[in-house]
């Protein structure tokens, strides 16, 4: 599987290219407005025909590109479906699956963050990655205080969703502030600090003492966001 993994500073958002092959057809997850020209010219050097871009959920501390690169490609733009934007193609469901040439995507709803938080998974030969969005980072998790946010949900989410998968699963986070690209779902499960809880009551209380200041950009992402990374 040819995978491409980039790194956006401003809001230390992660975006991901995925297609089977080069020349093949690709997709994109969690793409930012100002990376959209080097995701493009990646795109050509590869010589890949984008056919889907997705974001895993409503972001509140970038722009997303989902509508530039609709406007620059024909792409279609996927997000979950308890998403208030509406200006996607199309919106997949728990357990659907997203497949393009020789790649398959499954959907898992990990509300929690957002309550239009979606993972996703591969499925087919190779190491599986699960694409978790905000609600489970590299030795953190997402917050849960804004955006119809909630702990429980996403400690049922983390838990009983996706610390099921395999240990050796391969953990893409659309976020990291500390520089690591990636992790398993194996030591996530042994080593992040906000899993070290007995139930979703202990995980709640951890989660309500963070006391977060809100994202900078909230007040002008999340609308733009709703759609598809219009200003206006």
């Amino acid at each position: 599987m040819l995978f491409r993994q980039f790194f956006e500073r401003e809001s230390s958002t992660y975006t991901y290219l995925l297609a089977s092959r080069v020349g093949g057809e690709a997709l994109i997850i969690d793409p930012v407005i100002e990376q959209a020209p080097m995701l493009l010219e990646t795109i050509g050097e590869l010589g890949l025909k984008l056919v889907v871009a997705i974001d895993t959920h409503t972001h509140a501390d970038h722009i997303t590109a989902l509508g530039s690169l609709r406007e620059s490609t024909a792409c279609m733009t996927l997000m979950g479906d308890r998403t208030r934007a509406d200006c996607v193609s199309h919106r997949f469901a728990d357990g659907e699956r997203i497949a393009i040439d020789g790649l398959s995507l499954r959907a898992i709803y990990t509300p929690g963050h957002t309550d239009d938080s979606f993972s996703l998974l591969t499925e087919g030969r190779g190491p599986q990655r699960v694409f978790t969005g905000d609600v489970l980072l590299i030795r953190g998790s997402g917050r849960t205080d804004f955006q119809n946010g909630d702990a429980h949900a996403a400690y049922d989410s983390i838990f009983n969703r996706l610390l099921t998968l395999p240990d050796d699963t391969l953990l893409y986070p659309a976020h990291d502030y500390r520089g690591r690209t990636v992790s398993t779902i194996g030591e996530e499960r042994r080593h992040n600090p906000r899993l070290q809880v007995g139930s979703a009551g202990e995980y709640a209380r951890l989660m309500d003492a963070l006391d977060l200041a809100p994202p900078k950009l909230m007040d002008v992402a999340v609308p733009a966001n709703l759609r598809c990374g219009r200003l206006s």
